[in-house]
């Protein structure tokens, strides 16, 4: 028999959920062949087997929490499923009687995954009164976190010859409708990372606004020849991408971090593009910014864009960003303060572009295409001269696009 063991995943993830399992007992299992699929606190890893044979136990069941280092699976290299072992009579004998009641008591317990027994210990709720919609009856996590004990205890008194229905559908307090839905393994670590950094960083925002004619002028003028030499759309990120990685070599402290007692300060341009993905906000980093063209800035956009969607981001897509940029213009959105990607110390936020009226002298106004920006800041490091400065540089930048060219 061979056990399949959770790999170590990254220095940052000790422990996942099993989403799914990809084989079930019985199937033939080839070396590299996948598994099971294991959402973690950053992305879904599918994990592989190292051995062939057939696949003759599965220690955890879906939505239970596993280790690093545990055994998930077991493999038998001779490619046979074990025969059940048949149960040894029960001796009637007065030396045996006790031994007889274990057995008994075993029996009765309940099937339940590892989580949920876990779980009702630290609650004091016996499995056995817990119901499940779970064809083999097995209890798990999120039965034991619905269950409510106080309703149990007016089913037990409840008169045997009228059973109170099972409502289809939760009521609050006031008896209006509600519907509780378990948060994702990585709604719950985007909710407690997004909490620590407000309780660990004195965050500040500061705004601009950035006249985008020239960039549109542009875009329109080249969008066609660049799209056709370069195979992708030339879109608003590569330019603030552009813009931002500039601006960070005149204002490094928005290119650090702070390790204890010390400013660790990067000499490298990692830029995460946050996206939205149905799991959830991920930040992947196009790598090495500083060095790659427009193009090359939209193809990594792209495809890390549509690796998020279809959730197939790796490990090592998500890790070590230095700074990050957010587009909440594509869902409309006017004005905002994003939240700092710990433990970056800098993150800048785009806007919807909209027509306004723009004072161009001290007798003419015209509507442009303008946009508000916003940089968020860890005021711990970052003074707010070199805030303003910052954000200054990046709208400079983006309103003379081709400047961009020779930085």
């Amino acid at each position: 028999m061979a056990e399949i063991r959770i790999p170590e995943l990254a220095e940052s993830i000790t422990e996942g959920t099993v989403a799914g399992w990809l084989k079930k007992i019985g199937d033939k299992i080839e070396k590299g062949d996948y598994l099971v699929e294991l959402e973690t606190d950053k992305v879904n890893v599918e994990i592989i087997s190292d051995y062939s044979g057939v696949l003759t136990e599965m220690k955890y069941n879906e939505g239970d929490t596993v280790n690093v280092g545990e055994v998930i699976a077991i493999v038998s290299e001779e490619g046979e499923v074990p025969a059940p072992v048949e149960e040894a009579p029960v001796v009637e004998n007065k030396q045996e009687q006790q031994p007889t009641e274990q057995i008994e008591d075993k029996k009765d317990r309940p099937i339940a995954s590892p989580s949920a027994r876990k779980l009702a210990r630290e609650k004091g709720i016996d499995l056995r009164e817990i119901p499940t919609a779970d064809p083999l009856g097995r209890v798990r996590a999120q039965d034991v976190q619905s269950f409510n004990p106080s309703q149990a205890s007016v089913e037990k008194t409840a008169p045997a010859s009228t059973p109170t229905p099972v409502p289809k559908q939760e009521f609050a307090v006031d008896h209006k409708p509600v519907e509780r839905i378990r948060m994702s393994r990585r709604r719950q670590t985007i909710a407690n990372r997004l909490v620590e950094v407000q309780h660990t960083a004195a965050m500040l925002t500061t705004f601009n606004e950035v006249d985008m004619t020239n960039v549109l002028h542009l875009r329109k003028r080249r969008k066609d020849k660049f799209l056709e030499e370069n195979d992708v759309k030339l879109g608003f990120m590569s330019f603030f991408t552009k813009a931002v990685v500039a601006a960070l070599k005149k204002s490094p402290l928005l290119n650090a971090e702070i390790q204890g007692d010390e400013i660790v300060l990067k000499k490298f341009y990692d830029i995460g593009i946050a996206v939205s993905a149905p799991e959830g906000l991920v930040v992947p980093v196009v790598r090495d910014a500083d060095r790659k063209s427009f193009a090359e800035i939209e193809k990594d956009i792209l495809g890390l864009a549509d690796k998020a969607r279809q959730n197939k981001l790796a490990l090592h897509d998500l890790q070590g960003g230095t700074f990050t940029i957010t587009n909440g213009g594509v869902f409309g959105s006017l004005l905002s303060t994003p939240i700092l990607n710990g433990p970056q110390v800098g993150i800048l936020g785009m806007h919807s572009v909209k027509l306004r009226p723009v004072a161009i002298d001290d007798e003419r106004m015209e509507n442009r295409p303008m946009m508000y920006i916003a940089l968020s800041y860890d005021h711990r490091i970052v003074d707010g001269k070199e805030a303003v400065t910052f954000l200054k540089r990046v709208k400079e930048l983006i309103e003379d696009p081709e400047s961009l060219i020779f930085e």
